[in-house]
């Protein structure tokens, strides 16, 4: 039963919001077709989500088997889901304890501290629940105290991972109906700030003037299949014809194969862009009734293509320009004697899309294009950085890729290889955590302060 819980239930990010939208709408005392319908949308739009960043990955897969066998690169590709995988039979357990626990410290701190955010990005949850475990046991944590450990980490990252983006989430948006629950946070604001330093007079993404002659760019579907059919034909090309026929297509053409595989990539995009419309449709709503029963005033900090619908060409120049600063990333990384790090297309595609869109709400073009690339250079790093830390456990191959699980492995695994102490360590890491939560604090009060006095 508690596996069942843990792993099955809790452990599925479709029904993890679907509760959430359950509970909220029987709070609000709907009618049983709302909340029967509200549930299943939630969780069909989220199973949407999946499906489309199912396909993109597919996609994507094809792209990197040619794009290595293209330019001969060896080195450590960072994916997530694969990390995970790895680290689950000998961490699986210690993981979902982290993991459950870390959501009821998350609903915690939003209820009683100055961060309203509830997490609803159950697959990140997972994979930062997984890195700590790995971190912890790695420094000789283990049993309750790493569970406890562990789950106030998690939470207190929960919490503060949204309240870091929230400010540009409201400029992309215009509104604070949601907030952005994803660990490549570090990322998203690196590439506000830099959109915001060198981005003054440039016009928004959304306003590039396409000539009558090419106004189906307008189409954000076409214009993206253009995009990817033109960039899987360079790579099917050098590539070669007999390695694409030979190992990826089944015989197909190589050309044939590159055009449908652009296709796929622009279907997948589709795909999450209705997911997300459907999921925020039914889960903003429905969250109301959590933020007004057990967490007032809270916000769901949802997956990051939340806000590609906002910015839709903002989204493929992200994408684009994180991965170009990925591959400059990886020809510097040799010199400074650090792994290489060969780009990844999942992560860059959608850490880089975001980054793109935050860039563009405060820096117009230039800000969508230097701070997507800021992104792109963090997630090559980063990664690099935090592969001395997890290397003894055989991860060698493979490792995290968005910015915050780089920044939580080297703090988090460099403080333990630092003080001899465990408590010490627990000691300073609680104190970091509470650090941002005071200066919140402080900050509203502050501003309610000048409220009185104004009025």
């Amino acid at each position: 039963m508690v596996d069942l819980i843990m792993n099955d239930i809790l452990g599925t990010p479709a029904i993890l919001v679907g509760l959430f939208a359950l509970v909220g709408l029987l709070m609000q005392r709907k009618n049983s077709g709302d909340v029967v319908s509200g549930t299943l949308k939630t969780v069909m739009g989220f199973v949407i989500l999946g499906a489309g960043a199912d396909v993109l990955t597919q996609s994507l897969g094809q792209f990197s088997s040619m794009f290595d066998e293209a330019f001969a690169v060896e080195g450590v590709i960072p994916n997530n889901e694969a990390i995970v995988a790895l680290a689950q039979e000998s961490f699986g357990t210690e993981t979902a304890m982290i993991m459950l626990f870390g959501m009821v410290v998350n609903i915690i701190l939003a209820r009683f501290g100055p961060f309203k955010y509830i997490f609803l990005t159950g697959h990140h949850t997972m994979f930062m629940a997984c890195l700590i475990s790995v971190i912890l046991t790695t420094g000789g944590f283990s049993g309750a105290t790493m569970i406890i450990f562990g789950s106030i980490i998690l939470g207190g990252l929960m919490v503060l991972s949204p309240a870091m983006v929230q400010p540009f989430t409201r400029k992309v948006t215009g509104s604070d109906d949601f907030a952005i629950g994803h660990f490549g946070s570090i990322g998203y604001v690196v590439a506000g700030l830099v959109g915001k330093s060198v981005g003054k007079g440039s016009k928004s993404t959304e306003e590039i003037k396409v000539p009558k002659s090419l106004g189906f760019l307008r189409d954000t579907s076409v214009s993206v299949s253009l995009t990817m059919v033109i960039l899987f034909f360079v790579v099917a090309a050098a590539a070669g014809p007999a390695f694409v026929e030979g190992e990826l297509s089944g015989g197909q053409n190589f050309l044939v194969f590159a055009f449908m595989q652009g296709l796929t990539f622009a279907a997948g995009v589709y795909i999450i862009l209705a997911g997300v419309r459907m999921l925020l449709g039914e889960i903003v709503p429905a969250f109301k009734g959590i933020a007004d029963k057990v967490v007032p005033n809270a916000k769901p900090a949802l997956d990051a293509p939340a806000i590609f619908p906002f910015a839709a060409n903002a989204v493929i120049i992200g994408f684009l320009m994180s991965f170009i600063a990925g591959l400059v990333s990886m020809l510097l990384l040799p010199l400074l004697g650090l792994k290489v790090i060969v780009p990844g297309l999942v992560p860059h595609f959608f850490t880089g899309a975001a980054a793109g869109v935050f860039g563009n709400a405060t820096g117009g073009r230039r800000g969508a294009v230097i701070g997507a690339m800021a992104n792109g250079v963090l997630i090559s790093f980063l990664p690099a950085l935090l592969l001395p830390v997890l290397g003894t456990l055989g991860f060698q191959g493979t490792t995290f890729g968005d910015a915050d699980f780089g920044v939580v492995g080297i703090v988090l695994g460099n403080l333990i290889n630092f003080v001899n102490s465990n408590w010490i360590v627990f000691a300073l890491v609680i104190i970091l955590l509470a650090i941002p939560f005071i200066l919140g604090s402080k900050s509203k009060a502050g501003k309610k302060t000048d409220d009185t006095n104004v009025a």
